[in-house]
């Protein structure tokens, strides 16, 4: 008799990034309903994946206290569980360097990654108009599954959907104005205009980590309405989900907000700067719409990820967007 398999995921990147690896905990628990699957990310992004039903443990990588340290500590605790794979998500050495040494029957990994040599399967990484991050995750695991991409899922409790009970008493939209990259970030000043511009009887919640406040607080402050609510810093991951699922519309860059409404299927507006969809890293929810500059720029994507500063010092990618393609969007 077989037994049940054990999996391990890793993905220690950004909160995006872990969003959009859950794809790969539905598919592997489709195929494989009886699994142990458990999951390894970085420190801080873990209560994502709180109640998460499929998953077995978490596995948490302390990256900023003794990165190496804690990577050999990890190695100690997964070595003697002998996965049937570890499957590595991931193109850095850190992580390469614990899968090669997982013990595991099989590892699986980018053949980008420099350990990939030292892994039983490599996987090309293709950045290719219209392949979506999760299907590059998903041609790792389709050797013994298939090519079908699952959608990301986060699954908040009951208890997040009470907490964000007394926000849904009207019809809302969420905006969540900030981006940790500056040219992947809607300006300030855009957002105020389409805040001023938007119809009477939408309230309008801002959204966003602790370190974005301040951010979401001057456009609240600009707006100047009471409709205009700065939840920034007061909401957790799912709890936002929660807000988001029973949005109108929520307004996003391309960021972990936008990948926080793709796991909930939750009405999506992606604003695109210097960056493309057809990175692969677009909304992915049933009702997804994507902004950007109608004229085609010689400067853009300057790059795949985004940047501190426009290179060259207009920002017209953003600038260029006109506030009437984000209000023709709103629910009539």
């Amino acid at each position: 008799m077989n037994h049940p398999h054990r999996f391990l995921i890793v993905q220690t990147a950004f909160i995006g990034d872990v969003i959009l690896a859950t794809s790969l905990v539905e598919k592997l628990h489709f195929h494989f309903p009886d699994a142990t699957i458990d999951f390894l990310l970085r420190k801080g992004n873990e209560s994502l994946l709180k109640n998460h039903p499929h998953l077995n443990e978490i596995l948490i990588w302390d990256k900023k206290n003794g990165k190496y340290k804690d990577l050999l500590r990890l190695i100690r605790v997964i070595r003697p569980r002998h996965y049937d794979k570890v499957i590595n998500l991931q193109r850095f050495g850190a992580t390469g360097l614990l899968t090669a040494l997982s013990g595991a029957t099989e590892t699986i990994g980018f053949s980008k990654n420099p350990f990939s040599r030292f892994f039983t399967h490599r996987i090309e990484h293709r950045i290719a108009p219209d392949i979506h991050e999760i299907n590059r995750n998903t041609e790792l695991v389709s050797g013994f599954t298939n090519r079908t991409a699952l959608n990301p899922k986060l699954y908040p409790s009951t208890q997040d959907s009470i907490r964000i009970k007394p926000y849904q008493t009207k019809p809302y939209i969420c905006v969540a104005p900030t981006s940790v990259w500056f040219t992947k970030q809607y300006p300030e000043e855009k957002w105020v205009d389409f805040l001023q511009q938007i119809p009477e009887q939408l309230t309008v919640y801002l959204l966003g980590a602790p370190a974005d406040s301040e951010a979401a607080e001057r456009i609240r402050q600009i707006v100047n309405s009471d409709r205009v609510v700065n939840l920034s810093g007061k909401l957790s991951f799912l709890e936002s989900a929660v807000l988001m699922k029973g949005a109108q519309m929520n307004y996003v860059n391309d960021s972990a907000p936008m990948h926080l409404a793709s796991a909930v299927n939750a009405p999506t507006t992606a604003i695109f700067c210097s960056t493309i969809p057809q990175f692969g890293f677009g909304p992915l929810a049933d009702e997804a719409h994507v902004v950007e500059i109608e004229e085609l720029l010689d400067c853009r994507p300057c790059g795949l990820h985004g940047r501190k500063a426009c290179p060259l010092g207009h920002f017209q990618c953003a600038h260029g967007i006109r506030t009437a393609q984000l209000l023709e969007i709103l629910p009539k």
